[in-house]
C-alpha cells in the first residue's frame, strides 16, 4: 500500500527557504573542513543549509540537537550559531557503549569541543529550564515509540518527554522535528516494524505539552516512498518521505 504525505496549509506559513537563507549563510558551516567526508556526503539528501534555514536557526542561539547520533546538526550548528551562541548535542547512554564505539564518540567530542556532549538516559531526558532558543530532533522522534531490549531502551512515555522538552525551551523558541512519514495505525507497532511515525501523532504530542505547530515544509518530501518499507530498505534508505515541522513555544 502507497500512501501520500498530504502537507495541510490551512492556516499554516509555508516559509521560503531561500529568502531565508539570505538572512543567515550556512555555507561556511557546510564547508568546515572538521566535517567528515560521510557527513558531507548525506548534505544532499538532508538539505542542511534549507532546512536551518526553515526553521531559523540564527547566531547568537542557544541549540540543542537531541539524539545527536554521528553529531551531523550539532557540528553544523556550532559554526552557524558562532562564538556568542551555544550548541549541546544530547546522546543517550544506551548507544555508543561498545569499544569501537566509544572510540568513535570520542573522536567526536575531540574534533569539536566547542560543544556541550551530554549524555542522558533514552528514557528520561531532562534539561535546565528555558535553556533553549532553538532544539532540532532530526529522524529521532519516532524512537521514543519505541522499544528495544537489545539496546536497553525500555517503555518510555514520549508525553513526558516533550514535556521536559517544553520547560527546557525559552518562551518564543523553536523545534524542528524532521522524521520518517508512517501511516496513522498502533504507533508503537509502526515504530516497532518501519521506524515510521503518523505525522499526526507528533502534531498532536506537541500541542498536547503546549508547542505551537508554527510552520510545515516539503521541502524533504518524496511522494514516491513507499510507506510501508522499513527505513533502512537499500530500496528507500537515504530517500524516505519525511515531514519538516517548525514548533514554537509561545512567548507568553
Amino acid at each position: 500500500m502507497r500512501l501520500t504525505f498530504a502537507l495541510a496549509l490551512t492556516g499554516l506559513a509555508l516559509a521560503s527557504p531561500i529568502a531565508a537563507i539570505a538572512k543567515t549563510d550556512y555555507g561556511a558551516a557546510l564547508a568546515d573542513p572538521r566535517r567528515p567526508a560521510e557527513a558531507k556526503l548525506l548534505d544532499a539528501s538532508r538539505k542542511p543549509a534549507e532546512t536551518l534555514a526553515f526553521l531559523g536557526l540564527k547566531p547568537g542561539m542557544k541549540a540543542a540537537d537531541i539524539m545527536t547520533g554521528s553529531g551531523y546538526w550539532a557540528e553544523i550548528m556550532a559554526d552557524a550559531v558562532g562564538p556568542k551562541g551555544k550548541v549541546t548535542a544530547f546522546e543517550p547512554t544506551q548507544f555508543y557503549t561498545q569499544p569501537e564505539e566509544q572510540k568513535k564518540w570520542q573522536a567526536l567530542v575531540e574534533r569539536r569541543p566547542e560543544v556541550a556532549w551530554t549524555r542522558y538516559p533514552f528514557e528520561a531526558f531532562s534539561a535546565p529550564a528555558n535553556s533553549f532558543d532553538f532544539t532540532i530532533i532530526n529522524m529521532s522522534y519516532h524512537d521514543l515509540y519505541w522499544q528495544s531490549d537489545k539496546y536497553g531502551i525500555p517503555r518510555t512515555d514520549p508525553a513526558a518527554f516533550v514535556k521536559n522538552l517544553y520547560a527546557a525551551t525559552k518562551p518564543g523558541g523553536i523545534v524542528g522535528i524532521v522524521d520518517h512519514v508512517g501511516a496513522p495505525g498502533d504507533t508503537r507497532g509502526i515504530v516497532d516494524a518501519l521506524h515510521r511515525i503518523d505525522p499526526a501523532v507528533v502534531k498532536a504530542d506537541f500541542a498536547a505539552a503546549g508547542f505551537v505547530l508554527e510552520a510545515q515544509s516539503p521541502l524533504l518530501a518524496n511522494p514516491a516512498d513507499d510507506h510501508t518499507k522499513l527505513v533502512f530498505d537499500p530500496a528507500v534508505r537515504g530517500k524516505t518521505d519525511r515531514f519538516l515541522f517548525r514548533f514554537r513555544k509561545p512567548a507568553k
